[in-house]
């Protein structure tokens, strides 16, 4: 082997070296780069989700299906037409004397532009109202959240 040779075989050795050294920490930060995000879809609405009980604390007859969404179609509907959903569930909490009630429950949810947020809390708030005089409730929990919604 001549000297020219054994030099140009350590020079690119080193050249080979000194690329990888300096490419390592790019290729180990893609390695740890965050997923690529989703695009942001839809517009900004509120989501109310409201839970309605059914046992009656007077010792009543339980709110029945047909009570709780001819309750929907006179409450509900006309202040909120383009669209709800009511999920039935099971529910717990402790009412105003300390006892854990058990009981099947509605959650209804409302989904309305960020835009209308105010006039809507009135028309929820007035929901609420009346299903608790109407059926003897203690109170109907009410969480709202800001999302995003596309139809």
């Amino acid at each position: 082997m001549t000297l020219y040779s054994s030099t140009r075989s350590r020079l690119g050795a080193v050249t080979v070296t000194a690329l990888l050294a300096a490419g390592a920490p790019t290729a180990y930060a893609l390695l740890d780069a965050p997923e690529p995000q989703s695009p942001v879809r839809g517009e900004a609405y509120i989501e109310s989700r409201l839970f309605f009980g059914t046992e009656r604390p007077d010792g009543g007859a339980a709110v029945t299906g047909r009570q709780f969404m001819a309750f929907v179609d006179k409450e509900v509907t006309p202040d909120f037409p383009d669209g709800l959903t009511v999920q039935n569930g099971r529910g717990q909490w402790r009412d105003a004397h300390g006892a854990i009630e058990r009981e099947r429950s509605y959650e209804l949810i409302l989904l309305y532009p960020m835009a209308r947020a105010r006039a809507s809390d009135t028309k929820i708030e007035k929901i609420r109202r009346a299903y608790e005089k109407a059926f003897a409730q203690e109170s109907v929990a009410r969480v709202d959240e800001q999302t995003r919604v596309d139809f």
